[in-house]
């Protein structure tokens, strides 16, 4: 009988959506946990802080001829009350992931 082994993800081609549950500011990486509705937590249990670095490396390094990393700049509009419009989606969310990744090479398209 012949068995099949599966190597893993290879693509030729990948579009990463980067989101704020990954954060890079001020020289260290953050963790967050979407609540489903509104708002942004800190991620705290130790596993899955592991878990979601390792879960954006196997999306980075398995397209074979190119990548594209989209980071959303981020919604700074205001309400007329003067609240943020999306407090999920802050510019200060992405910033600092985006700054990072153009600092050690990554080409701006």
């Amino acid at each position: 009988m012949k068995t099949i082994q599966v190597q893993g993800l290879e693509l030729d081609f990948a579009c990463v959506l980067w989101d704020a549950d990954l954060r890079y500011a001020d020289g260290a990486w953050s963790f967050y946990k979407f609540n489903g509705k509104n708002k942004w937590n800190p991620e705290n249990n130790k596993e899955n802080q592991k878990y979601m670095p390792n879960a954006y490396r196997v999306l980075l390094t398995h397209a074979r001829q190119g990548i594209i990393i989209c980071i959303p700049k981020g919604n700074s509009r205001l309400t007329p009350e003067g609240f943020p419009e999306d407090p999920t989606r802050l510019p200060e969310f992405y910033d600092g992931t985006y700054e990072y990744l153009k600092s050690i090479g990554i080409r701006e398209i």
